[in-house]
């Protein structure tokens, strides 16, 4: 492990809900006996440039379960706001006194460790505020890895003012590079952002369970590479969940976009 990654550390939020209006649920849905969302707590730890990881879901009573599945799988859960994903991550950072921030979402149940490690190994090999394997796309939708200071979060969190900025936690981040030094992970051995491994919609999570099934037996932390090889081999796997906008989720958010009306500053 390098100085520089030794220097610094990194904890995991992941954050998740059962209230998505796309596809209710499907955090808990089921992937080889066990819920989705505890499979993404178990590949994340399996990076070990990762110090801790944590859960940041809301205060819903119907999302008390989801909190239940990140004590079975070893981990705290912070309960914050519903729609201000922004806030839920600055209060969870703030709370578990986090200095770098990975985050993480509980839709990719195929997200590598190998890959986390490989963003934050990047992170700490310049002077940045944020980076991210998604600023410029070359990995799959569903891989994505983000990693920020908490001085960028706390920054976003008293400064975004629209709606898709406080619901997907980094816009304002990363849609401001004169405020903050922006960083990108490119994948430079092939460019494969057209395949969707992210779960938004059942077709995806159909996906997703042909994937396990045919490799967590073989290793439950299979990676990008070998996932690349199944599709080799078995082609017909894409045409499954083929045609899904990428991203549609934020794309929905700016459409219905508005000026939240609170300015918030930040706790002594």
């Amino acid at each position: 492990m390098s100085d520089e990654v030794q220097k610094m550390e990194f904890a995991a939020i992941i954050q998740a809900r059962r209230g998505s209006s796309r596809f209710p649920n499907k955090v808990i849905k089921h992937i080889e006996r066990k819920p989705m969302l505890f499979h993404v707590i178990k590949r994340v730890q399996k990076a070990d440039l990762i110090s801790k990881v944590y859960l940041a879901t809301t205060l819903e009573s119907q999302d008390i379960v989801l909190g239940k599945i990140a004590l079975a799988a070893g981990i705290d859960t912070f309960f914050g706001a519903t729609d201000d994903v922004l806030d839920r991550y600055y209060q969870a950072a703030i709370k578990f006194r986090l200095s770098h921030i990975v985050r993480i979402t509980a839709d990719c149940p195929l997200i590598d460790p190998v890959i986390i490690n490989s963003t934050i190994k990047k992170f700490t090999e310049g002077s940045y505020d944020y980076l991210s394997n998604s600023l410029i796309r070359t990995f799959p939708d569903g891989l994505n890895t983000e990693v920020l200071t908490f001085e960028a979060l706390e920054k976003a969190w008293i400064e975004a003012k629209w709606t898709s900025e406080r619901e997907h936690v980094t816009p304002y981040i990363w849609k401001n590079p004169k405020l903050f030094r922006l960083g990108k992970l490119l994948n430079h051995s092939e460019n494969s952002s057209q395949l969707r491994w992210s779960v938004d919609y059942d077709v995806d999570l159909i996906l997703v369970r042909a994937i396990y099934r045919r490799l967590y037996s073989l290793n439950p932390y299979f990676g990008y590479a070998d996932i690349l090889e199944l599709l080799k081999k078995c082609p017909q796997l894409n045409l499954i969940n083929g045609g899904i906008t990428i991203n549609e989720g934020y794309e929905k958010s700016i459409k219905e976009d508005k000026i939240v009306s609170r300015r918030l500053v930040p706790k002594t």
